[in-house]
């Protein structure tokens, strides 16, 4: 992953005595190319030029259904990707005729990239010259076990292209969730009951599942930009690798069950996936009301209640979208002023897994004993051992993670473990003993 600013190196400080007190001046921040702007762009451009093939191709053989639900699921995410992007951006509020046009012509992602190539090269002839306006940013980091707070100076264009990227990350999401997730599905689900893959279809299937892998990757670095903001946080390369094949696992197991399972019983599969989804959907907001909570009033200062209330059912929809799939990393919570719960949930970590392990093993289960008419050149049971192995190989990745490799690990009251151990001796988590806490990483961020 790239990232939004590095720093040349670490200051060599001596122990601080008291955070609040002091302070230091570390070196000012360099750009570095947007990579992941480029990366989003072509996953949703390869996206739409493969599913717009599709519907032609669908169309030309009189497949109605087909052609209806892959346009449908395109017309859905690529919609929520740009009304993502002007809000990120808050375009309504300037004057920008070109770019909303752009976006109505669902094509806001290639003009914001190539805006944000522009500001790029700007930055790189500039390099070295000193920019007239400039902010300041502070971050805690962990030096020999002691916090110290660390300032940087950050010019106007640098914070500019970081705009830019945060959009994408989230424009990422949107469009992994809302869209490559169902067409994905979707796409299986002809391919499973057609017996064939044409090309174009494959080139579907994988311009959605990259994109839903690198959606469930960034959740779990924007899970740890949101709950660790005052910490300056680098995801290395093992890190990183060991999210995506986590997810990789995880979402790829978890669709493949919900295809094999929605093929073995028709439409009466149909009323269990809707129930599930229902009861993800409408989970925060009964939380919500149970609080007897006002509803927040300053996601956005222009915003009248109306729109305050559909961006939360927006923001609602995705959180369903991603915990209908994998795990969305963090908690939503409407009645915050964050609209998440910023603390380590282990229990609702594990609460989630621990469901949707029992929903996945059931749904194999129906596939084996129910399945016949499916699968007629393939083990049965081996497919099934084959994806449940897979979901907690998945699980066992997700414990490597939080155990020894999250970035800030030495800040938890509890790890994984402790918590699987108190949830086995069934005995409160206060009377468990943690694992002697690791020093944090204290390079450069990635995130």
């Amino acid at each position: 992953m790239d990232r939004v600013y590095e720093i040349p190196e670490e200051p060599s400080v001596p122990p601080a005595s008291a955070l609040e007190e002091d302070v230091i001046r570390g070196a000012n921040p360099r750009f570095t190319f947007p990579l992941s702007i480029l990366f989003s762009t072509f996953l949703y451009c390869g996206e739409a030029a493969s599913a717009l093939y599709m519907v032609r191709l669908y169309r030309k053989n009189n497949e109605a259904f087909w052609t209806a639900y892959t346009f449908s699921f395109f017309m859905f995410s690529s919609i929520m990707v740009q009304l993502t992007l002007i809000f990120v951006h808050r375009d309504l509020a300037k004057d920008k005729p070109l770019s909303l046009f752009m976006h109505l012509i669902l094509l806001g992602p290639v003009i914001r990239c190539l805006e944000a190539m522009l500001k790029y090269l700007t930055l790189w002839k500039k390099e070295g010259q000193e920019e007239p306006y400039v902010s300041l940013t502070r971050k805690k980091m962990l030096i020999d076990g002691q916090e110290v707070l660390i300032e940087w100076e950050v010019g106007h264009s640098i914070r500019t292209l970081a705009l830019h990227r945060n959009a994408y990350k989230r424009m990422s999401q949107i469009q992994a969730f809302l869209g490559s997730v169902p067409q994905l599905t979707y796409q299986l689900y002809v391919t499973l009951i057609s017996a064939e893959v044409p090309l174009g279809r494959a080139v579907l299937m994988a311009f959605s599942l990259m994109s839903v892998t690198y959606g469930a990757t960034l959740c779990n670095m924007l899970a740890i930009q949101i709950k660790y903001d005052d910490y300056k946080i680098r995801l290395g390369p093992r890190e990183v690798l060991c999210i995506t094949v986590w997810r990789t696992l995880e979402i790829t197991s978890r669709l493949v069950i919900l295809v094999l399972f929605s093929a073995t019983l028709k439409l009466k599969a149909v009323p269990f996936l809707v129930l599930n989804f229902l009861i993800i959907l409408f989970e925060p907001w009964v939380r919500f009301w149970r609080s007897g909570a006002q509803m927040p009033s300053n996601i956005e200062k222009n915003f009248s209640r109306v729109g305050t209330l559909v961006v939360l059912i927006s923001i609602t929809i995705l959180y369903a979208g991603i915990n209908f799939s994998c795990w969305s990393a963090l908690q939503l919570r409407l009645a915050d002023r964050d609209l998440v719960d910023k603390g380590q949930n282990w229990g609702h970590m594990g609460l989630h897994y621990s469901v949707r392990l029992v929903e996945n093993v059931t749904m194999v289960l129906v596939f084996k004993f129910f399945g016949v008419k499916v699968l007629l050149n393939y083990c049965h049971s081996l497919l099934a051992v084959q994806l449940v192995a897979a979901y907690l190989t998945s699980i066992g990745f997700m414990l490597l993670f939080f155990q020894y490799l999250h970035p800030l690990r030495a800040l938890f009251t509890h790890n994984v473990l402790d918590y699987l151990r108190c949830v086995c001796c069934r005995r409160p988590r206060a009377a468990a003993h943690s694992e002697p806490a690791l020093e944090a990483d204290t390079r450069p961020s990635m995130v």
